[in-house]
């Protein structure tokens, strides 16, 4: 099986298995227990995160576990209803992931202001700068990259833009880290993501708060993660997302999703690619296909071996178009021709180019079937 949609969700890698495995075993103990074996698995967690903060290029003081970025980009939202203003404004933009459009609503309600978009699907950087300069909004959360597209938002100048006019901002990083370089992560005052994006386990993620936060409270109880999160620690998840972010290659290349492009455009002009001209994830393709709906291309690949996607996996089960899609103005026909394809750190030229073979083949099957139904329609 050919596994693209590694947006959705990763293997787990071999280092990351290891390192869970070898934690079940021996690192057990509750981290908060008073005896020296506990203390042992405390200082394996502490060290655990001074080697995570490392990866992300921030302070160690500022990474919080928690069980995903889910959870991690409500507490946020949590935090700023709690911390602004009763009558603040926030600019979001209109394409993040559902767990941050959901919990901004609910606690900001029709105070929320949804940012504009350029042609291309990314937040458009002069209409943030201008609000934030304004003080229209007192806090910004925009996405590093697309999970459905792969377009890349103007992140780090946002972040800048945020420090000098004292905004808050949140970036929820879940595609961007294990696939881009951290630097200017540091930057950003909330950046939130999970593990099962890079080949760490499902249920763990993190929360990188503001280096002047120590006010911040997620759940409630203990006095876990410096009491910014309650609840007993899962060392063994929280060990195998680090050596997952470790063990993850740097610099992969684009040139074989890019070739890829090239050939199935060449073979079916009608393809239109999502975000053209936009700076993308090396991962991501989003195409339009010139006829069928999304589904019917996704059956017809999985009986090839091939499994793609249409978007958010956390929208898949839902009625209506891609909130991301309509957002960027797509008409109605369309939406439901995407395509989305996202590849993995091991993905070969030869896995892109048996994925065209497969397109092509596919193609000619549903015509085929079309035009066979067509023939017995008129039959009868």
């Amino acid at each position: 099986m050919h596994f693209f949609d590694h947006n959705a969700t990763t293997p787990l890698r071999p280092e990351a298995k290891v390192a869970w495995n070898a934690a079940v075993e021996a690192h057990w103990l509750n981290p908060s227990s008073p005896y020296r074996a506990a203390a042992q698995v405390h200082v394996r967690l502490e060290a655990a995160r001074e080697t995570f903060a490392e990866l992300l290029r921030v302070e160690t003081a500022r990474v919080v576990f928690n069980s995903g970025a889910t959870e991690a980009n409500n507490a946020v939202f949590a935090h700023w209803a709690a911390q602004l203003p009763l009558d603040a404004k926030i600019g979001v933009s209109p394409t993040e992931h559902p767990s941050v459009i959901e919990a901004a609503k609910h606690y900001f309600g029709d105070r929320v202001r949804w940012l504009a978009l350029d042609a291309q699907g990314a937040v458009a950087l002069p209409e943030v700068i201008k609000q934030v300069e304004s003080k229209a909004i007192a806090a910004v959360s925009v996405m590093a990259a697309n999970n459905e597209t792969g377009v890349i938002n103007p992140w780090q100048a946002i972040a800048e833009a945020c420090q000098l006019s004292s905004c808050a901002y949140h970036c929820d990083a879940s595609q961007w880290i294990g696939k881009m370089s951290t630097q200017g992560l540091s930057n950003c005052g909330y950046v939130t993501g999970c593990a099962h994006k890079f080949g760490g386990p499902r249920g763990v993620g993190f929360l990188v708060l503001p280096s002047t936060r120590t006010d911040f409270s997620g759940l409630v109880g203990g006095v876990q993660e410096g009491a910014h999160r309650a609840g007993t620690e899962d060392v063994a998840s929280v060990l195998a997302m680090v050596a997952a972010l470790q063990a993850v290659p740097v610099d992969v290349s684009d040139s074989a999703r890019d070739a890829f492009l090239e050939l199935l455009m060449a073979n079916l002009p009608e393809v239109e690619l999502v975000g053209r001209g936009a700076s993308r994830l090396w991962n991501t393709v989003s195409i339009i296909m010139p006829e069928f709906t999304s589904v019917r291309w996704i059956r017809a690949l999985e009986k090839r071996g091939f499994l793609v996607s249409a978007g958010s996996a956390c929208s898949a089960g839902k009625q209506g178009p891609s909130h991301v899609l309509a957002a960027m103005g797509m008409d109605a026909g369309a939406m439901q021709r995407v395509l989305r394809i996202s590849s993995g750190w091991d993905t070969t030229e030869a896995d892109w180019q048996a994925l065209l073979t497969a397109l092509l083949e596919s193609y000619a099957a549903l015509k085929a079937d079309a035009a066979d139904s067509g023939s017995q329609v008129i039959s009868i």
